[in-house]
């Protein structure tokens, strides 16, 4: 899967910055220009729409939240609102998620990437199982059973495998998935045995790792 286009919404641009940061840290994920205006939101929206929007609750020029509901694009709403009735209209309106302000960029790299194994799973125009949709449904909730999770992103990383033997790396850009995320996966896989692991010494440096299907 091609990388997922982030459109980031908010007036500060200390902090569109920072999230388009974190967002093009993700491997998975592209991120545009930020938009500072609903106005510069729209143009863009219109000119060519992204694949998720992090969209501000309140913007100078209006309100993020109608601007989500206005349009059918995934988006997160990142708001200081902490009152029910707010995060419930951001909800009604479509918010695949709602991000509390001020927040470590950890939580925002964390849903960012729920929200990749999310795609993942139902992307495209392929027929879905029950099954396929209740578990994209609970990793991008981040509310299921442990399990239930990692075996949706073990599985993604034996179907990024399938293609060929591939380094920790390789296998994250893939799957869509962070390294660090990848890499914990994978040992675990081998420490089953679902996957073989070999090293390639090159010339200088530490041997690499390489994956495979068992």
């Amino acid at each position: 899967m091609s990388a997922l286009r982030v459109l980031v919404v908010d007036d500060d641009f200390r902090v569109a910055g920072l999230h388009r940061d974190i967002v093009d840290a993700h491997p998975g994920l592209q991120a545009l220009e930020p938009a500072r205006t609903l106005h510069d939101a729209l143009a863009a929206v219109r000119a060519d729409p992204p694949d998720l929007m992090l969209v501000d609750a309140y913007l100078p020029d209006g309100d993020g939240i109608a601007f989500v509901r206005a349009h059918e694009i995934d988006a997160f709403v990142l708001s200081a609102a902490t009152d029910a009735a707010t995060v419930r209209r951001a909800l009604r309106a479509g918010a695949v998620g709602y991000l509390m302000k001020p927040f470590e960029g950890a939580a925002l790299t964390e849903r960012l990437d729920r929200y990749v194994r999310y795609r993942n799973l139902i992307g495209g125009d392929a027929t879905l199982r029950q099954d396929d949709l209740d578990r994209a449904l609970a990793i991008l909730a981040g509310s299921a059973a442990g399990s239930v999770s990692r075996s949706a992103t073990e599985q993604l990383i034996l179907e990024a495998l399938a293609v060929g033997e591939a380094s920790s790396s390789e296998v994250a850009e893939r799957a869509g998935l962070s390294r660090a995320t990848a890499q914990r996966h994978l040992s675990t896989l081998a420490s089953r045995g679902h996957v073989v692991v070999r090293l390639r010494y090159g010339t200088t440096g530490r041997p690499e790792h390489l994956y495979r299907v068992a």
